[in-house]
C-alpha cells in the first residue's frame, strides 16, 4: 500500500483548490469581467479559507493572469485541439469555426466567449493583463489564418489574413448579438455566411 506523505497531499489539496478557483473564475469573469475577481468572493462562492486562495495566487492580477491562461487552455482543446489533425482545406477552416460557434454556443463559458467579453474591459490599459489579453487574440488570429493558407481550394482570389479578419469579426459579432440578444439564430445565420465564404454548399 502507498501511503500518500503530508507534503504529496498538501501538494494535490493545493492543486485541487486552485482548480477549483480558476473554474470558478474563468466562469465569474466572463460575465462580469476580470476586474470582478477577488480573493474574498471566490472563497465565499466556493466555501474556501481567504488565506487559502490567496495562498494559490498571491495578488489580483496574478489571479486574473491564471484566469487567462485557464480560459486560453479551455479554448485550446475546445475550439482547435479538435480540427489539427483534419486534412488542409475549407472543410478545416469550416471545422474551426464550427467548434468556436459550438464553444459559444454551448456557453462553455457563461458570458459566452470568454475573451470576447473581457478584452475591451483592458484594451487601453497597458500591463500584464491586457498583454496576456493580446498573447491570446494574436495566437486564435494566428491560428485561422494558419488553416486558411494551408487551404487551397478557397475561392478565387480570398486572400487568407483578409479572411481570417472577417471570418474572426463574424464569429465575434454572432457570439455578442446571441448573447445580448438572447438568440441562438445569429450562430446559424453566421454559419451560413461562413459557408458561402468558403465556398462550401449550404448544409
Amino acid at each position: 500500500m502507498v501511503v500518500e506523505s503530508s507534503t504529496d497531499g498538501r501538494v494535490r489539496r493545493g492543486n485541487e483548490t486552485r482548480r477549483a478557483v480558476l473554474g470558478r473564475a474563468v466562469q465569474i469573469a466572463s460575465v462580469e469581467g476580470l476586474g470582478a475577481l477577488s480573493i474574498g468572493r471566490l472563497a465565499t462562492d466556493l466555501g474556501l479559507s481567504k488565506s487559502g486562495v490567496f495562498a494559490g495566487f498571491g495578488s489580483k492580477e496574478e489571479l486574473q493572469l491564471a484566469t487567462v491562461r485557464a480560459a486560453r487552455r479551455i479554448f485550446y482543446d475546445r475550439v482547435v485541439a479538435p480540427v489539427l489533425d483534419l486534412p488542409p482545406g475549407a472543410a478545416q477552416v469550416l471545422a474551426l469555426c464550427e467548434h468556436w460557434m459550438a464553444y459559444s454556443r454551448g456557453r462553455v463559458f457563461d458570458g459566452g466567449c470568454f475573451f470576447y467579453s473581457v478584452t475591451a474591459e483592458f484594451d487601453a490599459q497597458p500591463g500584464p493583463v491586457r498583454d496576456a489579453l493580446a498573447t491570446a487574440s494574436r495566437e486564435w488570429e494566428e491560428q485561422l489564418t494558419a488553416v486558411l493558407r494551408a487551404a487551397d481550394d478557397l475561392p478565387a482570389g480570398a486572400e487568407p489574413e483578409e479572411l481570417a479578419l472577417l471570418l474572426g469579426s463574424l464569429m465575434d459579432s454572432a457570439n455578442g448579438h446571441a448573447v445580448l440578444y438572447d438568440d441562438p439564430s445569429r450562430y446559424d445565420r453566421t454559419m451560413r455566411t461562413i459557408r458561402r465564404l468558403l465556398g462550401i454548399a449550404p448544409a
